[in-house]
């Protein structure tokens, strides 16, 4: 989780964007790395694999104040896709501070957004995270495409709504970017949530940055 650095009176935080091959996720972090200030952003850094790249870089955002005179910093990570370099995904998402699942809005990309999202279950469960008790968002990327699965399709698919058990979170929350929808609700007499959600073109820059200051506000949040 967050690391303090007292010397550089810093807030060191972890974003991981995880997601399907090819989905958007080093598109994402490319936009933000090439429209963050150079003097507030660290070097990019790139490991290649077969068919994608892994990055990383650190930000220091301008926009969000200090935490009792601490600074946040943001490192932006990205996963591999593909399911056989799992052991590499694992390790990236250890000490992870927020988690941005970047799905490929395409109609035949829907098996490997529901296996993705399996795995990042899977794999924050062995490091002992609960996903719904971090900061967690959905970007539906590639909006702009014809063969884009409906919202309604991907929601119901990859972000259902899971189970509140914990009565200080059983209250009726609407979601701030969908008026009408809500991201905690009651049903049937048993209360649900579900995590934040955005649409994006990635290779446009569009959402991108609602997606990153949603994620960075709620991982702010958890600071305070």
């Amino acid at each position: 989780m967050s690391m303090i650095n007292y010397a550089s009176r810093e807030i060191n935080c972890k974003l991981v964007y995880y997601g399907p091959g090819l989905g958007g996720k080093t598109t994402n972090l490319e936009f933000v790395y090439n429209k963050v200030a150079p003097g507030s952003r660290g070097k990019m850094i790139s490991l290649a694999t077969e068919t994608e790249r892994t990055l990383f870089f650190d930000f220091l955002p301008v926009d969000l104040g200090t935490i009792r005179g601490f600074k946040v910093k943001f490192h932006l990570y990205t996963v591999p896709g593909q399911v056989y370099y799992n052991a590499s995904r694992k390790l990236i998402l250890k000490g992870v501070d927020g988690v941005v699942f970047v799905a490929d809005s395409q109609l035949e990309r829907m098996e490997a957004n529901i296996e993705a999202m399996q795995n990042l279950y899977d794999n924050m469960t062995q490091h002992g995270y609960d996903l719904m008790r971090i900061p967690f968002a959905i970007q539906y990327n590639k909006r702009d495409l014809p063969n884009a699965a409906p919202i309604a399709e991907l929601q119901a698919a990859l972000n259902p709504g899971w189970s509140v058990e914990d009565p200080a979170r059983q209250r009726l929350t609407p979601d701030p970017d969908h008026p009408g929808e809500y991201l905690v609700w009651q049903q049937d007499g048993a209360w649900y949530e579900r995590a934040p959600h955005f649409e994006a073109v990635a290779a446009t820059g569009e959402g991108v940055f609602d997606t990153l200051k949603a994620i960075s506000k709620a991982v702010v949040k958890t600071l305070g």
